[in-house]
């Protein structure tokens, strides 16, 4: 006889996005506890590689607090080449940011973890490709004025203001906001959350 205790899901990230994200697919979480994890990459670690190991340690950290649950973690890199650009903190940063993605191809690489109670763990990594249109300055400076790009991976946020920045965006709009739908349900699905 199936098991009919309802599973807790916890959502591992103190991101508001991701919350709407899990909600567009009628997922609403048990608990949301965010994992502080040092996001520094280590010597040549690719962008792809310090996304996934920074999903599985910030699900590990939050799977530790909650052994019952289904823990669901993310973490979002945006990169030019190799080169991984930071989770902006200031209007310098956020500047210095847009300038290399101004005119430009760049990559955002998502990896979503999951933990279950029973200790499998599961990741999956997404690349989508964004291309930005030329910025000018009055542009750079009324987006900097806006803060919307402070605390986000590359400076800016898709589905904000910089939307109207986008001129090619191919592969998975929802990774670029933080969270991959399609993949994350199937990695749900793949440890046997009951709930989709």
């Amino acid at each position: 006889m199936p098991d009919a205790t309802p599973q807790r899901l916890v959502l591992a990230s103190a991101s508001p996005r991701r919350l709407d994200l899990l909600r567009q697919i009628g997922l609403e979480p048990s608990a949301v506890d965010s994992a502080d994890v040092d996001e520094t990459p280590s010597a040549k670690e690719t962008p792809r590689r310090l996304a996934v190991r920074l999903a599985l340690a910030k699900a590990e950290v939050v799977a530790s607090r909650h052994p019952q649950a289904v823990v669901l973690a993310a973490d979002t890199v945006v990169a030019v080449g190799r080169r991984v650009l930071p989770k902006v903190e200031t209007a310098e940063e956020g500047r210095a940011c847009l300038n290399l993605l101004s005119g430009r191809n760049h990559r955002v690489l998502t990896a979503v973890a999951v933990a279950s109670p029973s200790g499998r763990r599961a990741s999956r990594l997404v690349e989508t490709r964004v291309k930005f249109k030329r910025l000018s300055e009055p542009e750079i400076d009324a987006y900097l004025l806006s803060r919307e790009g402070l605390g986000k991976a590359g400076g800016y946020a898709v589905q904000g203001r910089a939307g109207a920045f986008v001129i090619d965006l191919q592969g998975s709009y929802s990774a670029v906001v933080g969270l991959p739908l399609y993949e994350t349900t199937c990695l749900l699905r793949g440890l046997g959350w009951r709930s989709l």
